[in-house]
């Protein structure tokens, strides 16, 4: 380990010399004392998490717009579920309507409290919002993560899902009847497997699917009825579909509608300003910071890898970079798909030491980008690989490799 943290400095050298936003919405102090009652281990959403894109991805290459569910075939099972348990005794759940449309979900709105059905029906006339659909936000403990997961109607928001997600009728069916739908990332790399039953606010959930939201950090779903037994705020969440309408403009004007504190985040954005082609050497990282990030990346060799943690002894993938590069007063994004959008792709053949480098590990959603490492040079790099794991330097593989990124502190610290 000493020796590669003394190889830091002459790989800097060869770089080219060319910002955890994580805002919580709070409820007033008698409203907070009443829910740390009622439901303890149910904290309101991470707005930032959710997001996946943002309106400054208009200087980005093409390339680096989200592209969620764009394939029709993918080499496995797209959605990957177990049959629900059966409960005799129980009433039989909701039936699920048929998928007759999909809705490419550009916008997602979370508020400290419900939001009235006056304001999303004000929000539904705005000039460009083609369908509104409300939904539950929180953030939950599930076998001791903190996983930020939405109570759905699922004959409804099945339509805003990735196209794989969406057509899946066993999927949507399983959340009907109480189960829990987890993403690929969370299942495959946290450890919640498939007919699994994890335990949170006092109600046992079986993960009956493996199936990805398209909604950045969104890691769970389950039906209106299981989130009001889990106790999360009902109605203080909405998908907006825009596709026509610039997403930028669009946010400013929901932003008018809404109550105070809302926030709005962009998703899929519509962009209506050209693509910056050309990017000076001010807009990348300076070699004092590559070398501070790198040296505090390398410095956690050997420490586990933890689905959700951001350090400093225990790190998941994307966690790792944000924090690596904090300690080098870089404020970089959370999510893996946020960081993505961080500043230009490069060819891999063009990377640098600190660059990032990115894949598409997740079958039930191809286009969705899953994990991230760091490149350190000489065709290595070095992440935090999946549970069971630690952080390591290994050989940059290529399969399901989805891109190579230089971090641009000034576009990083706008992502949202």
């Amino acid at each position: 380990m000493l020796d590669r943290r003394t190889r830091v400095s002459g790989l800097i050298h060869e770089a080219r010399q060319d910002l955890a936003y994580r805002p919580r919405i709070r409820y007033g102090p008698r409203r907070a004392r009443l829910l740390r009652r009622a439901v303890p281990v149910v904290v309101l959403v991470l707005v930032a998490a959710l997001t996946t894109a943002v309106v400054v991805v208009t200087q980005l290459p093409e390339q680096t717009r989200e592209t969620v569910a764009l394939r029709q075939s993918v080499t496995r099972q797209p959605v990957q579920e177990r049959a629900p348990a059966v409960q005799p005794t129980q009433t039989p759940p909701p039936a699920v309507a048929p998928l007759t449309s999909i809705h490419r979900p550009n916008l997602f709105v979370v508020a400290g409290k419900p939001l009235r059905a006056a304001v999303v029906a004000k929000i539904a006339q705005v000039a460009g919002v083609r369908a509104v659909e409300r939904a539950d936000a929180a953030e939950v403990g599930m076998d001791g993560k903190r996983v930020q997961t939405l109570g759905v109607n699922p004959s409804t928001f099945r339509a805003y899902t990735p196209k794989p997600t969406a057509r899946s009728d066993r999927l949507w069916r399983n959340v009907s009847a109480g189960e829990v739908a987890v993403s690929f990332v969370l299942g495959n790399d946290g450890g919640l497997s498939l007919g699994r039953s994890v335990t949170t606010a006092g109600q046992s959930l079986r993960v009956g699917a493996y199936a990805t939201m398209g909604m950045g950090g969104i890691d769970a779903v389950v039906s209106r009825q299981t989130a009001r037994a889990l106790g999360i705020p009902e109605n203080n969440a909405l998908v907006v579909s825009a596709p026509k309408a610039d997403s930028a403009k669009l946010r400013r004007a929901l932003l008018r509608i809404l109550p105070r504190g809302s926030q709005v985040a962009t998703i899929n954005p519509v962009l209506a300003v050209p693509r910056r082609t050309t990017w000076s050497a001010g807009a990348f990282m300076t070699a004092p910071q590559i070398k501070t990030a790198l040296t505090a990346a390398i410095g956690k060799l050997g420490r586990p890898y933890v689905w959700g943690a951001e350090g400093p002894d225990t790190f998941d993938c994307s966690g790792l970079v944000q924090w690596a590069y904090a300690q080098a007063g870089i404020k970089v994004p959370r999510v893996t798909h946020q960081q993505f959008v961080s500043g230009p792709q490069i060819p891999l053949s063009q990377a640098q030491p600190g660059d990032l480098l990115f894949w598409r590990h997740d079958p039930t959603n191809p286009g969705y980008v899953s994990h991230v490492a760091i490149y350190w040079g000489n065709g290595k790099m070095l992440h935090a690989p999946r549970t069971g794991d630690v952080v390591k330097i290994v050989p940059v593989s290529t399969r399901n490799f989805a891109g190579a990124v230089r971090i641009s502190p000034g576009v990083a610290a706008r992502v949202r």
